[in-house]
Parts: structure tokens; C-alpha cells; sequence
């Protein structure tokens, strides 16, 4: 069995976010196939579900990619 806690490891606080420097970050962490990518994808969709729990593990799940 596995304990779920529901925290981050690293709190983060951002001030002004910036999408090109996101954009920037992201293609050179792997590109869209790298860890990032996927984790983007996974915190994007989260947007489109329709029940909270789900939206909630997809932003988890993300988090922890």
C-alpha cells in the first residue's frame, strides 16, 4: 500500500508568469517529448474533465511529472 499525501515538494510562487520563457523552459527540458511535455499535457487536459476528482489527479499527476 502507498500513502497519498496531497502537497508539493517545492512550494512555488509566481509572480508575473511569462509564456515565452515558459516555452523556452519546456524545449529545453525535452521538448515535447520529454518529461515536461508530458506534463504540460496532463495539467492542459485537466481543463476538459468534467468532474472534479479527475481534474484533481490529472493536476497531481502533472505536478509530479
Amino acid at each position: 500500500m502507498w500513502k497519498y499525501e496531497k502537497k508539493l515538494q517545492c512550494p512555488v510562487d509566481i509572480k508575473r508568469p511569462n509564456a515565452r520563457t515558459a516555452k523556452l523552459i519546456v524545449s529545453l527540458m525535452g521538448g515535447p517529448d520529454g518529461e515536461l511535455g508530458a506534463s504540460q499535457r496532463y495539467l492542459n487536459q485537466r481543463y476538459a474533465m468534467p468532474y472534479a476528482d479527475i481534474m484533481a489527479v490529472l493536476t497531481d499527476i502533472g505536478t509530479e511529472e
